[in-house]
């Protein structure tokens, strides 16, 4: 048994019968016509800045709530401490992205990767430069930063798969560019 194109008529609705063809699995159907391509995401470092700011933020307020009830005004200031301190030094390397993304698109890996240095070593530097202080109470501290670092890393995983990347400029005319045959010679 054989097959022919004609054969393969896929529902009642064609575009050859000039009925809009509706997909009928969807909530409101879908309408055959001109699909718009969506572009890359404006600014991915610094929507994944905003979005890492806010959920710390509002971590940081329910730590602090929990510092005042079980703790003294030590226990708020560490953990404020805490969470500065990784979300200073995070924020650091989108903003550092945000920044450069646009004027030196080449180099932004190695830029990545220097700021990602400076937040070490930097990290370091003040730990070890502030010491610890007699106010610091070191599980509140702990607890502070760790549940930023945790928090921060979620959300950058969850923001970052859901980001829009051009990965071909199909607008502009390289040069370099391999011009495809034409299949009619």
């Amino acid at each position: 048994m054989t097959f022919t194109p004609s054969d393969l008529h896929l529902g009642s609705a064609s575009q050859d019968d000039g009925v809009p063809m509706k997909d009928k699995s969807t909530r409101n159907g879908a309408a055959a016509g001109h699909v718009v391509a969506a572009g890359p995401s404006e600014s991915p470092s610094w929507n994944i800045l905003k979005r890492c700011l806010l959920v710390d933020g509002i971590a940081v307020v329910v730590m602090v709530v929990l510092a005042l009830i079980f703790t003294d005004s030590d226990g708020v200031l560490s953990v404020v401490f805490g969470s500065l301190l990784v979300m200073a030094f995070f924020g650091l390397s989108l903003l550092v992205g945000h920044i450069f993304s646009k004027r030196m698109p080449r180099a932004v890996i190695s830029i990545f990767f220097m700021t990602y240095f400076v937040k070490v070593v930097g990290f370091a530097v003040v730990l070890f430069a502030v010491g610890t202080p007699d106010w610091l109470n070191k599980p509140w501290f702990l607890a502070g930063a760790v549940v930023c670092v945790l928090l921060w890393q979620a959300t950058e995983v969850v923001i970052f798969s859901r980001q829009r990347f051009l990965l071909f400029d199909d607008s502009s005319d390289s040069s370099d560019a391999v011009k495809p045959k034409d299949a009619s010679s």
